[in-house]
């Protein structure tokens, strides 16, 4: 049997203040997987910016490559920092390097080198001026096509990024040796799935893709 939802569940509770306001209550029943992505510009002092990102998917186009950014906070460096240099570059890693990426969340201040401060590195971008992360399998070197609010009013906008080059370690672009995904691939977001019947909470975990032959 389907259960109907098109109101807040009664027994959703936020788990701290403000909560189902930053977060939509549909987020946490569906808990679709997105990617786990460090994206990184200049801040306008010079300095590296780092923002940890999720809820984005990826998308060809009559041979265009287009990552959907699908919210980022109007009151962060990182929407300050697509307005003013309108490039940047999404950094995909693996599970070995997320406390470090998760790291940047308290090395933000705009006075901080965003990267080196998490215990990552910085390295040159080939197409954009936009810091790339040496420890990220891959690195997407991009540029800002438009950014749109989810409403009129909305803290948070849509972005959408156009991908002009792509850099992967030679090791993950091979499957058969590390490959793209399972341990050492991409990690996935897996946000607070939660019963709607019973309000249960469980934790956010991170995910990974494991191959296998349907056909």
């Amino acid at each position: 049997m389907k259960i109907e939802m098109n109101t807040l569940p009664e027994k959703f509770k936020e788990e701290w203040p403000g909560e189902l306001e930053s977060f939509s209550w549909m987020d946490f029943v569906t808990a679709i997987p997105s990617p786990i992505m460090l994206i990184t510009s200049y801040k306008k002092n010079g300095k590296p910016n780092a923002c940890l990102q999720s809820w984005s998917t990826f998308v060809g186009d009559s041979g265009h490559f287009f990552a959907i950014i699908g919210s980022i906070s109007r009151f962060g460096h990182l929407y300050q920092t697509l307005n003013e240099t309108n490039q940047c570059v999404i950094n995909l890693f693996s599970e070995e390097f997320y406390e470090k990426c998760s790291n940047t969340i308290t090395h933000n201040q705009y006075e901080v080198d965003e990267i080196t401060s998490a215990g990552l590195t910085v390295e040159d971008a080939i197409c954009v001026n936009s810091p790339r992360v040496k420890e990220c399998f891959l690195n997407l070197e991009c540029e800002v096509v438009w950014m749109k609010e989810h409403f009129e009013d909305s803290k948070d906008v849509v972005a959408c990024l156009k991908v002009v080059s792509i850099a992967m370690n030679e090791e993950n672009l091979n499957e058969r040796l590390v490959g793209r995904y399972g341990e050492d691939g991409y990690i996935y977001n897996i946000h607070s799935p939660r019963n709607p019947i019973n309000g249960e909470v469980y934790n956010t975990v991170v995910g990974k893709i494991v191959p296998k032959k349907l056909y």
